[in-house]
């Protein structure tokens, strides 16, 4: 009886683990909850969602929606309290931080609001620094800097520094630095916040040209309603739900 328990456990993962190999992405049932002066603060509660390869998705809500605390679980920086991720067919949720750390850096790249660029490099500094943390061999660098930094239009401005960039020249260069190293899923918290509307359009030409040319998916937190058309799918969060 014991093994016939073992075996049948055995074959609902294989099931689970097939069935999340459909999806680059698959959210089940996941809630995140904090202590917060001795008392539980529920902040996902019950999500359901999924990213499909080649994908931008967008996570539209307020501040203080919880849809940081969901990009933070779905890169591994944060574990939900409840329920299952599953990434490119990996049960996300078991892994350790170890586990989860190598995906990061092999499978993933962020985004974020404030550029995340070290000042004293140049671009071409910024996107090489990238490929040396992944591990890249260093003879592939010359080449895959060069296209990446060529891919979101900054060909003229590589050698500059961050404050000899603009924002959105910025936003630029980090979305190269995350690019760099062929990830399949990129995470970009509210990248045209600091951004004005023209400039948020750019870097939405941009994500749709990456899309297409390195079939990465992109999942984006935002409260901007001017770029909603662009994305493929919009998820609304209002106090930790979708709605």
């Amino acid at each position: 009886m014991a093994a016939t328990d073992k075996e049948n456990r055995v074959d609902e993962e294989q099931k689970d683990t097939e069935l999340h190999n459909t999806r680059l992405l698959s959210v089940v049932d996941v809630e995140r909850t904090f202590q917060a002066g001795g008392a539980p603060l529920r902040v996902l509660k019950g999500l359901h969602m999924e990213l499909m390869p080649r994908q931008l998705v967008m996570l539209r809500g307020r501040s203080g929606s919880g849809k940081t605390t969901l990009l933070n679980c779905l890169g591994g920086l944060d574990t939900p309290s409840k329920g299952e991720i599953w990434f490119n067919g990996k049960p996300f949720h078991k892994l350790n931080d170890t586990e989860r750390t190598h995906i990061r850096r092999k499978e993933m790249g962020f985004i974020f609001q404030a550029f995340a660029l070290m000042p004293l490099l140049s671009a071409w500094e910024n996107v090489e620094l990238s490929l040396r943390m992944a591990g890249t061999p260093r003879s592939e660098w010359k080449e895959r800097v060069a296209y990446c930094l060529e891919l979101v239009g900054l060909e003229k401005r590589m050698h500059h520094r961050p404050f000899e960039l603009s924002g959105g020249e910025q936003q630029r260069v980090a979305i190269a630095k995350a690019i760099a190293h062929k990830p399949i899923l990129l995470l970009a918290d509210e990248p045209t916040a600091e951004l004005d509307s023209n400039m948020s359009a750019q870097i939405m030409a941009v994500f749709q040209n990456i899309i297409r040319t390195e079939q990465v998916t992109i999942c984006m937190t935002t409260h901007d309603p001017t770029i909603l058309e662009v994305a493929d799918h919009v998820y609304e969060m209002v106090d930790g739900k979708f709605v």
